[in-house]
């Protein structure tokens, strides 16, 4: 009986593209990724650290690293990677503590994260530069 059970075919790659995550897990991943990214980063950071502090010929150099476009974009997305890993990280706590398990309230706290995170970075940026 067992054998005339029709199994069914599992696939041999996995489409990507395909895949429908709901909201928690796509902040999930973003968590990871931006947890990643601050540390994969962090030499950058702590040069830009060094040469603020220094002397102030060390400060000019910092100033003319901060002063392009380009740098002012990563320094954007390291706020919002901050932000958001600072948020989702509260969020996961609370999950830790058994609060808000349930769908309804997971859904609202992963919208929560990604709205405080992405307000934050608007605020903080535009303040900064």
């Amino acid at each position: 009986m067992s054998e005339a059970i029709v199994r069914k075919q599992r696939p041999k790659f996995l489409a990507l593209h395909e895949i429908r995550l709901p909201l928690p897990g796509f902040v999930s991943i973003l968590h990871r990724v931006s947890g990643a990214g601050l540390f994969l980063m962090l030499p950058f950071l702590l040069f830009l650290f060094d040469r603020s502090l220094g002397s102030p010929e060390s400060f000019e150099t910092y100033k003319s690293v901060v002063a392009n476009p380009l740098a002012k974009l990563l320094l954007l997305g390291l706020l919002w990677a901050y932000l958001h890993h600072f948020c989702a990280g509260i969020r996961f706590l609370l999950l830790d503590l058994h609060k808000g398990t349930d769908l309804k309230s997971a859904r609202n706290s992963s919208r929560i994260v990604l709205v405080v995170s992405i307000a934050l970075t608007i605020i903080i940026g535009v303040k900064l530069w």
